[in-house]
């Protein structure tokens, strides 16, 4: 993952380009300086952020009350902040 994480101490940043409603839900990979998601969910009344939130929590190991989208709510184009990540090599070797 190129430019799209970066680790502080203890937090992961994230930027994220999410595709809503598509068929099948999972990380595809990069997608220019961005980590590129697929989501089943719908834009609408918050679903595809709840299911990104719930599929990173599952991704990274860590709760879902430890995920925060600090920008991009309402857009397709987020920064995620992920707090007490571990294994964040692992997880990046996957998506390669």
């Amino acid at each position: 993952m190129k430019k799209s994480a970066s680790k502080t101490k203890n937090d992961l940043i994230l930027k994220i380009k999410v595709a809503p409603r598509s068929s099948r839900a999972g990380i595809v990979g990069q997608y220019g300086d961005a980590l590129k998601v697929k989501l089943t969910s719908p834009p609408v009344e918050g679903k595809a952020n709840k299911e990104l939130i719930e599929m990173l929590a599952k991704e990274f190991g860590v709760p879902k009350k430890n995920i925060e989208i600090i920008s991009g709510q309402s857009s397709r184009n987020k920064i995620v902040r992920l707090y007490g990540v571990k294994g964040f090599q692992e997880t990046q070797q996957r998506h390669e």
